[in-house]
């Protein structure tokens, strides 16, 4: 019996990924614009959707994977003999965890889901930890408890390029993101406790990308025995011009593969946000 992994799309696992990854489902969450709804990822792609984000007045919403879809993928993949991971967005940043969780009923001991209390990068690296141990031959319900039990040690810290999309989705006021705008301030965020919260300001990108190297020093630094990915959102150039300006900050002489930033975190930071997930040592 293998095990197979249901991922939602929150995590920016992309359906172009599916044949390299293996036995992995990615579940799409609903981006809705307006009065126009996209399953992300599927008929929404991430540039669409940072092209939408900054032609539109108004913020986009999600919508959390429905349990029907959950039992749907459940059915299938329990009915070809496997044991299924679900690995879900924090359960204080949307219902989707709960869905999984309403879904499994019916599978007992077949279905494990997993809070990842992260987002984004966090539940990509989260992922590859599972495969890797389904790989030296753990089961599903072995892997479920172990992915809770490293959860917490997840780390993920970004800088934002722009304050416009922390002032549309009422994080700051006005007042503050225009006078943040022209004094160059660079806000950093992270995913702790399950929720995405502020970190610190820098002013220009210099201090920025040492701010960033501060925050992951703060964690202890980076375990390289452990997955790592870094995220950008639009455009990777800043991400390059931080590995380019803070070497000390990756110790490894290859950087981690980086990946785009989706519609879940990249609604409320904007194009240009860069960061990282790891494992904290």
């Amino acid at each position: 019996m293998s095990v197979y992994f249901v991922i939602d799309s929150a995590s920016d696992v992309v359906p172009e990924e599916i044949n390299t990854l293996g036995n992995v489902r990615i579940l799409p969450l609903k981006v809705i614009f307006g009065q126009q709804e996209y399953a992300d990822g599927v008929n929404l792609s991430h540039k669409e959707f940072y092209e939408k984000l900054s032609q539109s007045k108004d913020m986009p919403t999600t919508c959390q994977v429905p349990p029907a879809d959950f039992e749907q993928a459940y059915e299938e993949l329990v009915s070809q003999g496997h044991e299924v991971v679900v690995i879900t967005i924090s359960s204080l940043l949307s219902g989707t965890y709960q869905s999984s969780v309403i879904a499994a009923a019916d599978y007992e001991g077949k279905v494990f889901p997993v809070d990842s209390m992260t987002a984004t990068i966090g539940e990509r690296v989260l992922l590859q930890y599972g495969m890797q141990l389904a790989a030296q031959g753990m089961g599903a319900e072995a892997i479920a408890a172990e992915l809770t039990k490293v959860r917490d040690r997840v780390r993920i810290v970004a800088t934002l390029d722009t304050l416009e999309f922390l002032k549309r989705g009422g994080r700051i006021s006005t007042a503050t993101a225009l006078a943040g705008s022209l004094l160059a301030i660079k806000p950093a965020i992270e995913v702790k406790d399950g929720i995405v919260q502020m970190a610190g300001t820098a002013r220009g990108n210099k201090k920025a990308n040492l701010l960033l190297t501060q925050l992951m020093d703060n964690y202890g630094g980076v375990n390289y025995d452990m997955p790592v990915a870094f995220t950008y959102a639009y455009d990777r150039a800043l991400l390059d011009q931080f590995l380019t300006q803070c070497p000390q900050a990756w110790e490894q002489e290859t950087p981690a593969p980086a990946y785009s930033l989706g519609c879940t975190i990249g609604a409320h930071v904007g194009p240009g946000a860069y960061g990282i997930a790891f494992f904290e040592k």
